[in-house]
């Protein structure tokens, strides 16, 4: 069963949850001084409009008409209600997906990739440098990129360079430049820390360009509300008063944040957070200020993290690997509004072939992260005899992944 709406029921408005955190969000802090960072200090690397959307504190902020027009060309996405998986485990439970998979680039990404290359093209920008690992957040902003005539620069994780070419492919398509990062070390499987300071030191050296970001920052959660925003409208249609459980897997935590923030207010919808456990950021990570970059050159933000060095294992295929979480998620994490679990690869891939082969598309391994923990849950409703409403983000499609899905059906992918 699927819900759709028509386009003019995008949502007008992001939800910005910061004005109603458990906490106030701690201040970023200058990477030189370590004290508070002023709104001039970022922008060599953003436009004044996202500046301001990270430090607002209004709890509803217009969607520009130029962005809406995009965003209809793919929104509202689906609900889908995963009955199918349902019967296959036997369980009380009722499921529901949020689809992210049918936008342009795949992903839940273009959510926030389109208005940042709006807002930088208004102020002038030429050129936007970003970092990818797996390439959904790269093809993202190359696909934006395209669509306001504006050059693209990606620093992608050399390791995903090396086991994902098809999603260079993609971001060339749309005009982008891919390089593997870190560019002055070829022997580095690389990280994201490291494919950011790259990308950085990129944008401050140049006039034309400034620095855009997939994930972490709360203008980007902001952005990607749309997906929560439109879920919560789709479960009413459903016949659903609220889901008991939102699910999403979490690496810096935009597509998580986005379906996720516009239930927090609502006691009664627990929030879980599922990462791999070989970048278990939240379940192992420490909160404390830390870099968003390897190199250091980034200001210092307040969330759980493994630190600015830590490099993923090569042979992790699932994504999902940044060393940080977004402060918005991590506050909530902290506060105990927000849980997390950890899986190992061969688990995860286990749950994406259990979906695959029951409700039939093939889910991006991010994804599977999410479909792991509901399945779980579904069980666990089944075990204890009671109906539960449990609503995922299904974030990506897996078709350009299907190397690491070659590597676990012949039983050559490790868990790292």
């Amino acid at each position: 069963m699927r819900w759709t709406m028509s386009s003019d029921r995008v949502p007008e408005a992001w939800f910005n949850v910061v004005p109603t955190l458990p906490e106030p969000l701690q201040p970023p802090l200058h990477p030189g001084t370590r004290q508070p960072v002023t709104p001039d200090l970022l922008t060599p690397l953003f436009p004044m409009a996202l500046i301001g959307q990270e430090v607002s504190a209004e709890t509803y902020i217009d969607i520009p008409g130029e962005v809406l027009d995009i965003l209809r060309l793919w929104r509202p996405t689906p609900l889908i209600r995963a009955q199918r998986l349902e019967r296959a485990l036997n369980t009380p439970a009722r499921i529901y997906f949020k689809d992210e998979s049918v936008s342009p680039a795949g992903s839940h990404k273009p959510n926030t990739a389109v208005p940042q290359a709006f807002y930088n093209k208004a102020e002038g920008v030429k050129r936007l440098t970003t970092e990818t690992g797996a390439g959904q957040w790269g093809s993202a902003l190359s696909y934006a990129c395209s669509l306001f005539e504006m050059e693209c620069k990606v620093y992608m994780v050399r390791a995903s360079y090396q086991q994902k070419p098809y999603r260079r492919v993609m971001m060339e398509t749309w005009g982008g430049e891919v390089v593997p990062s870190p560019v002055d070390q070829p022997d580095h499987p690389g990280s994201l820390g490291t494919a950011i300071t790259d990308a950085v030191r990129d944008a401050v050296s140049r006039e034309d360009s400034h620095y855009s970001l997939g994930s972490v920052l709360n203008h980007v959660l902001l952005h990607q509300t749309v997906i929560g925003l439109e879920a919560k409208e789709q479960l009413q249609l459903a016949g659903e008063e609220r889901p008991d459980l939102v699910i999403g897997c979490c690496g810096g935590g935009s597509n998580f944040g986005g379906l996720a923030i516009p239930f927090v207010a609502d006691s009664a919808v627990e929030l879980l957070a599922v990462e791999p456990t070989s970048c278990p950021t939240l379940t192992e990570g420490k909160f404390d200020y830390d870099f968003g970059d390897s190199g250091g050159m980034t200001p210092l933000l307040a969330m759980y993290t493994l630190g600015h060095d830590f490099i993923p294992p090569s042979i992790h295929a699932g994504g999902l690997r940044y060393h940080g979480d977004a402060p918005i998620i991590s506050n909530l994490v902290k506060a105990g509004r927000m849980r997390a679990t950890a899986y190992s690869q061969g688990k995860v891939f286990e749950a994406a072939i259990q979906f695959a082969r029951t409700q039939g598309p093939i889910p991006a391994p991010e994804t599977a992260h999410a479909i792991r923990a509901t399945i779980d849950e579904a069980i666990r409703a089944r075990e204890e005899g009671r109906e539960r409403v449990i609503l995922f983000g299904y974030s990506g499609h897996g078709l350009l992944d299907l190397q690491a899905y070659d590597d676990y059906l012949g039983g050559k992918l490790e868990d790292a």
